[in-house]
């Protein structure tokens, strides 16, 4: 359940960076905010699928990555709350710029981690 976590979870970053990228270029207005659903559902349903996965087979032990999991989750579920305000913030019609780069560093640094953990077993 590990892979289709971290399958699910890359969908979820490649549909950020997209919505980054949109956001960024000058000139235009903001990212429809379908996508932006699309990629909350998806990081809620990549997140779903991990924590139960984190109770399996210790992975890691060798190299030094078997707490990776669990500090991967920690800060996607701290991704995931700020995902939460910055939808939040745009639905009130505020600029969330800050939350934005919170959410990114957040969300990156979790699924680096992540990726560690997944292919260290």
């Amino acid at each position: 359940m590990l892979d289709e976590s971290f399958a699910v979870l890359c969908l979820a970053v490649v549909l950020g960076s997209g919505l980054a990228f949109l956001h960024l270029r000058p000139g235009t207005s903001r990212p429809p905010w379908q996508l932006g659903i699309l990629h909350g559902c998806l990081a809620i349903a990549g997140f779903s699928l991990l924590l139960p996965a984190l109770g399996g087979r210790s992975r890691g032990l060798i190299n030094g990555t078997a707490e990776f999991g669990t500090l991967a989750a920690i800060l996607l579920a701290c991704a995931l709350l700020a995902g939460i305000g910055l939808f939040a913030l745009l639905y009130a019609g505020r600029r969330p710029g800050f939350l934005i780069a919170v959410h990114t560093v957040l969300a990156i640094t979790g699924f680096v981690i992540l990726a560690a953990y997944v292919f260290a077993g």
